[in-house]
């Protein structure tokens, strides 16, 4: 039925308010930047705000996401760049664990997981690449599901697109080799996730944490909750590259 599942991570593998949890994240990294001095806290996340803003906007092919976010970060913020490279490597590694008391796995995940690699499937961890790759490596582990070989992890390191653009959706499927119609692309969120539709993928729409900001008019080929898209995946882990 489909060769490769793409899944959004956060709020729908992930049991997490990202609302919440990004307020916690910067207090968390300005903490740590204010114990190293490396720069103003305040200025710190400020930048990073805009400078997010700015790589999600960019669709420049011939620039990663990193590329994009650094030379806006490092051409608008006062600091010492060596200084704060080194400062977000520690921050990932030491200070982004602690937040995972802010969240929590998800009943039954990572069976399913197992039984979709298990049975042949490209599965892909399609959250937006806004982040590093040990963010989103911390997070699958969170998860319960770090430990299984995907396709593709997207980060901020290896693509050049991020939600909603669909470009991001069409980089995914040239990477893993497979056409957008044989790809299924399960999230929750309305806007960011159900745009891989206008590229020929079909889309599930997980309604446990379900974000609807407004102004889109996609619609999912499948809906329900996290339970349904259970049965749903059972359904179609043995109908590998059929249909």
């Amino acid at each position: 039925m489909f060769e490769a599942v793409l899944f959004d991570l956060d709020g729908t593998l992930l049991d997490i308010d990202m609302d919440s949890f990004l307020p916690q994240y910067f207090t968390e990294m300005g903490r740590m930047a204010a114990q190293t001095g490396c720069c103003d806290p305040r200025q710190l996340v400020e930048q990073i705000l805009r400078s997010t803003e700015v790589m999600i906007r960019d669709i420049d092919p011939a620039s990663s996401n990193e590329a994009t976010f650094m030379e806006h970060f490092f051409r608008s913020l006062e600091a010492d760049e060596e200084q704060m490279r080194a400062f977000f490597e520690e921050f990932y590694r030491t200070g982004f664990p602690r937040l995972q008391k802010h969240s929590q796995p998800f009943a039954g995940v990572p069976e399913m997981m197992a039984k979709l690699i298990g049975r042949g499937h490209k599965v892909v961890i399609a959250t937006n690449a806004v982040f590093p790759s040990q963010a989103i490596q911390s997070r699958l582990e969170w998860a319960g599901i770090g430990g299984f070989a995907y396709a593709l992890k997207t980060s901020y390191e290896n693509m050049h697109f991020c939600k909603p653009h669909p470009q991001y959706y069409l980089e995914i499927a040239e990477t893993i080799g497979v056409e957008p119609n044989r790809c299924l692309m399960v999230g929750n969120d309305t806007g960011e996730d159900l745009v891989a539709g206008t590229v020929g993928m079909k889309t599930y729409l997980v309604e446990d944490r379900m974000i609807d900001r407004g102004g889109t008019t996609y619609c999912p080929d499948w809906r329900g909750s996290l339970s349904d898209l259970m049965v749903f995946m059972d359904e179609i882990a043995g109908a590998v590259g059929t249909g």
